[in-house]
């Protein structure tokens, strides 16, 4: 049977307190409408789907949706994640985080689970500060720009959060941001469908630290900002280093065939088998097979 309502009433836990939390302008909100309406479009019953996010602002979005959520420590998101897939490999298993939270206190899980090709989908939420903590500078606030911990301007060079993911071996890296929603919704969908580690890293405004600090204007100012710096990703490719100075890419950066980690895993242990002489595949295996196959193909 069809369920004609409005997403609002699908997907949201309506035993939560409303209004959210997020500041008023905050860019999560945005994401997770692109979330749901992607996963909405792909056909996932909320029981195929498990949210799992750590600390922070964005850490609080899975707390909104009802599905099979998971509110993990700080930077620790992916390895309860991976937990979540090695056990349950039928489930799409999707991964909240700021950009603090993958790439600093997580940074090595986040490197590793892009080399290893696991099947998650991470979605990075880069707002160039830590937000929830009061304002402190993080891998990817930009050299020069203040903070509640650089007063006098960081010190320190950013990461390129989605340079990272592909040089790290990530099968899809997209990079979007809050303004050009229809792109979100489309680069996110796609990611949730393939397999092995795709990322998507979604540029967002934090106006009430990053914002204020930096003297760059309010919400509505900052995402004028991300409309007028981002460029495609092909356009950038003809562009002069000079000519992208200050202004950033967004599409798909990289989209590729690998084996993923559970692919591989699953040959060594039918190896194993072999080597013992046990039979390579059990009945209920090769049930589990077919379904996490027929799911793949969905």
């Amino acid at each position: 049977m069809n369920d004609d309502r409005p997403l609002i009433y699908k997907y949201l836990r309506h035993d939560k307190k409303f209004p959210h939390v997020w500041c008023g302008g905050c860019g999560i909100g945005i994401i997770l409408g692109s979330l749901i309406r992607a996963i909405d479009r792909i056909g996932y019953t909320k029981d195929e789907v498990v949210m799992v996010s750590g600390i922070g602002c964005s850490g609080r979005l899975p707390v909104y949706v009802d599905f099979n959520t998971l509110h993990t420590t700080h930077g620790r998101a992916l390895t309860f994640a991976t937990g979540v897939k090695l056990a349950k490999p039928e489930l799409k298993v999707i991964v909240i985080m700021g950009d603090g939270d993958a790439t600093a206190i997580g940074g090595n899980h986040f490197i590793h689970a892009a080399r290893r090709n696991l099947d998650l989908t991470a979605i990075i939420v880069n707002n160039n500060i830590y937000g929830m903590t009061g304002g402190q500078y993080s891998p990817t606030t930009p050299y020069g720009r203040r903070a509640s911990t650089a007063i006098y301007g960081s010190v320190e060079h950013s990461f390129n959060i989605s340079q990272l993911a592909v040089c790290a071996g990530a099968v899809f890296v997209g990079r979007g941001t809050v303004y050009h929603v229809r792109q979100l919704d489309v680069l996110i969908e796609k990611a949730l469908l393939k397999s092995g580690f795709s990322v998507v890293e979604v540029i967002s405004q934090c106006h009430t630290h990053f914002g204020r600090l930096n003297k760059l204007g309010n919400q509505i100012e900052m995402m004028k900002w991300q409309r007028d710096s981002a460029i495609p990703v092909e356009k950038a490719l003809k562009m002069k280093p000079e000519e992208m100075e200050d202004k950033f890419e967004v599409g798909i950066l990289v989209d590729r065939e690998a084996p993923n980690y559970l692919e591989e895993y699953n040959k060594v242990r039918q190896k194993a088998k072999e080597a013992a002489g046990l039979p390579v595949e059990s009945k209920e295996e090769k049930e589990e097979n077919e379904r996490r196959e027929a799911s793949d193909r969905h």
